[in-house]
């Protein structure tokens, strides 16, 4: 089951059980500095609720919680280390800056094993129980052709995570794609079958609703408490990007989200000044190392940032800075390239570089200047936009929010460098569009750092 708070979907199971961790984590520091001496009841109150706090966004940010993790065991238990040092390592350096409530070093150590060996434990043995029905939406699908086909096409286990289909109920003269095991031929109404059933939700996925659309029967399921939903809001709502080629206008229209109100626009400058000041200053050091490395390659004279028109906002044009990764002639006769796997283009400090991501750092000061966003689209070269505008429907609806260093496109997708890739993460920047919040931005940004991390999708 998922439920929709801020504007982001989250799936139940996986809230649930981080509420859980956060609880175990918090009696485990408890524990610790309890066992180990800590001055005062309120001083362990405090550290502990620190601590556990800074694992527990630590372990969002190592995509324990991620709807799209499908680590086993040694991945997992990986994950679960990574967060709780870092999270030690954070909390530790927080209560370090308050006078009244620095723990001693063998309280924090004390801590870092309890938390290693309690939170393992339990996200191991917990996690297999958000897979279980009692989590999941009892879904009733009315068609049974092609478009009811592309719920079949959800296979993997972290894609049925919130829901699970009861049957599927032919409608009119449709080409049945569906498995004859999974039909419900009926006889009776369909508000009499979701009674039967116990259905929570029906997905109209009929390929023709001109044909026998059955608008009494829902009305009444909608009356007696069942949810009838759009395929293309029941795909959205479970996949995280919106289904190009299911897509209609008046779905875009009509369905909720796609919005930029007052209030968005200044959280999210807000947000934008905000963590664009505070990883420069962590930054700097990053980058000015960065820029040595890059003329100690090639040259002195070599410029060590790389000017190149990106379309923002509404379609505007502006200049995105980055770090310089490839040689000076990359595109010596004017064509516009995709980047591609192991381009023989890219230098050896750039091919570093890319990797983790720090040539992308100077697009901070676009972020700055109101050009870009800290989270959005992807920018793209004004050669590609148009290109892609004419064969990709509804490509430039990404330009209606401002471009960002990163993204949802760039959690959820590897690196684009074809139309079929610009295609498929468009349905991702769409969900963005729609969908977008502060809690949803924070979300991503702490997720970037599994990618970068990971070194996921670069190029």
């Amino acid at each position: 089951m998922r439920i929709r708070i801020f504007g982001y979907y989250w799936q139940l199971g996986l809230v649930l059980l981080w509420v859980f961790e956060s609880t175990v984590i918090f009696g485990s520091s408890v524990l610790a500095f309890r066992w180990l001496g800590a001055e005062s009841p309120a001083v362990m109150w405090a550290q502990s609720a620190v601590l556990a706090s800074c694992v527990m966004v630590a372990a969002i940010a190592m995509g324990l919680f991620s709807r799209r993790l499908r680590d086993q065991t040694a991945g997992i238990m990986l994950r679960i280390g990574v967060s709780v040092l870092a999270g030690a390592i954070v909390g530790g350096l927080l209560l370090y800056a308050s006078p009244n409530h620095r723990p001693a070093w063998t309280e924090v150590f004390g801590f870092i094993g309890m938390g290693l060996f309690s939170l393992t434990i339990v996200h191991i043995a917990v996690r297999g129980l958000i897979d279980e029905d009692i989590l999941k939406r009892r879904v009733l699908v009315y068609g049974a052709g092609n478009n009811a086909g592309r719920i079949l096409g959800l296979r993997r286990r972290n894609d049925q995570r919130g829901f699970k289909v009861v049957g599927f109920v032919p409608s009119g003269n449709e080409d049945r794609v569906v498995p004859a095991d999974r039909l419900i031929i009926r006889d009776i109404p369909v508000s009499e079958i979701a009674d039967d059933l116990e259905i929570d939700e029906i997905v109209m996925a009929m390929d023709d609703r001109r044909q026998q659309f059955p608008l009494k029967e829902l009305l009444d399921c909608r009356l007696n408490g069942i949810e009838v939903i759009e395929l293309a809001t029941f795909l959205e709502r479970e996949t995280g990007k919106v289904y190009l080629d299911i897509l209609i206008p008046s779905w875009m229209i009509f369905s909720s989200g796609f919005r930029r109100d007052v209030v968005r626009r200044y959280t999210e400058r807000g947000f934008d000044m905000l963590a664009s000041f505070a990883l420069l200053l962590v930054a700097l050091p990053v980058m000015l190392l960065t820029m040595l490395a890059i003329k100690l390659e090639e040259g002195m004279r070599a410029p060590v940032l790389y000017l190149q028109p990106r379309v923002g906002y509404a379609g505007r044009v502006f200049r995105v800075m980055k770090f310089r990764s490839m040689r000076q002639d990359a595109e010596k006769d004017g064509q516009a390239r995709w980047a591609s796997t192991n381009d023989d283009r890219v230098t050896r400090v750039g091919k570093f570089i890319r990797k983790v991501r720090i040539d992308e750092l100077p697009q901070l000061f676009n972020v700055l200047s109101g050009q870009m966003s800290f989270v959005g689209p992807r920018p793209e070269r004004p050669e590609f936009v148009k290109q892609l505008a004419e064969t990709i429907p509804y490509y430039e609806v990404r330009h209606a929010v401002k471009p960002g260093i990163t993204g949802w496109a760039q959690l959820c997708y590897p690196y684009g460098a074809s139309e079929q890739d610009a295609s498929e993460k468009l349905q991702y920047d769409l969900y963005y569009v729609k969908n977008h919040s502060l809690i949803f931005d924070i979300l991503i940004l702490l997720q970037t750092v599994e990618v970068i991390l990971l070194g996921k999708g670069a190029r």
